[in-house]
């Protein structure tokens, strides 16, 4: 949900399908095109990202999105995550040619977190 400003904070989500790197904990993030940026999102996930590995003690965190999303991956990449081209896949909820089925996958463990 979004307030006033049309942000809606970094939350963490478990996928509801199966895919090579379910299950797992995602992080994720929408901001309101106004707001693009400034540096909420990176702001916002490295917040979720601290909860994450210390309240919540989670191993890992991954992250992804369609391969046309170059901003969210900037964030992605902003906030420590790894891609490995080997892990991409298309999204099982959208039809291969669409053309927003091709996705990214990024990684971040605690220790990287943490070596910041």
């Amino acid at each position: 949900m979004s307030d006033q400003t049309g942000l809606t904070p970094s939350a963490l989500s478990i996928p509801p399908y199966k895919t090579h790197f379910t299950p797992c904990v995602e992080i994720g993030w929408r901001i309101a095109a106004p707001y693009w940026n400034q540096g909420y999102a990176t702001e916002a996930a490295l917040a979720v990202l601290h909860a994450a590995f210390k309240k919540y003690g989670l191993s890992e965190v991954v992250s992804f999105t369609s391969t046309l999303n170059k901003p969210s991956m900037r964030v992605m990449e902003k906030i420590g995550m790894h891609h490995d081209p080997k892990d991409d896949f298309d999204h099982p909820n959208l039809a291969k040619e669409h053309p927003l089925a091709r996705h990214v996958l990024y990684r971040i463990t605690k220790e990287q977190f943490k070596a910041g």
